[in-house]
């Protein structure tokens, strides 16, 4: 049975092990559902609170293993080398395999449901990658604590005999295999969902890492590495959405939301830009502003909710930085690709889409000082150390914002926090 509902809202709790439903409401028509969601403060503090090294461990790292990964998706699925591809991404940055790359980054989750009767998960909505996939029955490395996906349980289950492996950036890997399934978000259901049950995750999968039970891509098919069409893509396929669009809001202040299925969290005053290779949302970013001075040109950038930074190409960030009086290299004192402002002058960064700036506050620019007493604060614009063409848009800049993805028309829309 399909659900026609015109606007669902999902909950997304950020790094909490409690349940993720504390509250719910709907409108008078029954037309979608609300739920608070809560976030982690202890994660990145910032202000006057010290940095959390252990938390920052492997963050850059993480997010670039992601998009390579995704390229390498990309060229199997479509025959063709992606634009943005540039070879190895962490090779090219010269990282170990002894660097740890946990799964740190900031993560948006909340519950789905999955299977025949359906069963609740918790999940990280990452619209940096395109699979879900959950822990299997089987998983004894790295899935302790996180709710199984027994595939023998379900009755809408289907082996699709295929098997899948996804390499993280310290040499482990999320492997297992692919199965279809009825995956429900909030009454929005897809039928024969592709989907993986993992037989093994990585370290940086781990419960104590990586609270959510496992991870739902919201990007394109063109970087699945099912090759299969990503949840929302089948939820527009299946009629289940009145609009194509799916809407975030990250903020702690006024409640965090995923609206699937509508635009209205982010009102009328949505500037939009179109995306430019279908695969990541990847947009063309028109400028770079510090302290409402035009520093950079226009730059591809990729809008990642599944990414805590933003993360620029290593030219284009020192030379960012250089405007800033009293920036400084962190390469020794915090790890590679960080730079530090002064505390008492953290600097207001502005992007600019489809013609308009948005700014990034600078309280969350700010992820803390580097030591006690330090007049030095680390600021979540890095550098990947390479020399990329294009920059990973992450958290930092869309708890500033309303970002709306927009699948049908292919565009991203952004507008100011109300």
């Amino acid at each position: 049975m399909y659900f026609s509902l015109a606007t669902v809202i999902a909950a997304l709790p950020f790094l909490v092990s409690a349940s993720p439903l504390r509250s719910a409401s709907s409108d008078a028509a029954g037309q979608y559902m609300k739920i608070s969601i809560y976030r982690r403060d202890d994660f990145f503090p910032g202000g006057d609170s010290l940095i959390n090294k252990d938390a920052m461990q492997g963050q850059i790292e993480d997010s670039m293993a992601k998009i390579q990964r995704g390229f390498e998706a990309f060229q199997r699925n479509t025959g063709k080398r992606h634009p943005s591809d540039m070879g190895n991404l962490l090779h090219a940055r010269k990282i170990g395999h002894d660097s740890l790359t946990d799964f740190s980054n900031v993560l948006w989750y909340g519950t789905i449901q999955v299977g025949t009767p359906p069963q609740n998960y918790t999940v990280d909505f990452d619209t940096g990658s395109s699979d879900l996939f959950l822990p299997g029955p089987t998983c004894n490395t790295n899935c302790a604590g996180h709710k199984a996906y027994n595939p023998s349980q379900s009755s809408s289950s289907k082996d699709t005999h295929q098997t899948f492996q996804l390499s993280y950036g310290d040499g482990s890997s999320v492997q297992g295999e692919q199965y279809s399934d009825s995956v429900i978000i909030q009454g929005l259901a897809s039928q024969n969902q592709r989907l993986g049950a993992a037989t093994q995750y990585s370290t940086g999968f781990s419960k104590s890492r990586f609270p959510p039970d496992g991870l739902l891509g919201l990007a394109f098919q063109e970087i699945s590495d099912y090759n299969a069409p990503p949840v929302f893509a089948s939820f527009v396929q299946q009629a289940q959405t009145t609009q194509t669009v799916f809407t975030f809001r990250l903020t702690s202040s006024q409640g965090s939301e995923l609206e699937l299925g509508s635009s209205s969290l982010a009102g009328n005053a949505v500037t939009y830009t179109p995306v430019t290779q279908q695969g990541y949302w990847q947009v063309n970013m028109q400028s770079v502003l510090v302290n409402g001075k035009n520093v950079l040109g226009q730059i591809s950038a990729i809008i990642d909710s599944g990414t805590t930074y933003i993360i620029g190409d290593d030219a284009n960030v020192r030379k960012l930085y250089a405007s800033i009086p009293g920036a400084k290299d962190a390469s020794m004192t915090v790890g590679q690709g960080y730079y530090t402002v002064p505390c008492n002058a953290v600097p207001t960064v502005s992007l600019t889409f489809g013609g308009k700036s948005f700014a990034i506050s600078p309280s969350i620019l700010n992820l803390g000082r580097v030591s006690s007493g330090s007049n030095d604060c680390v600021a979540a614009l890095v550098s990947s150390g390479i020399a990329t063409d294009f920059w990973i848009v992450g958290d930092i800049f869309m708890r500033n914002v309303n970002t709306v993805f927009d699948y049908g028309n292919k565009r991203v829309g952004f507008s100011p926090l109300n």
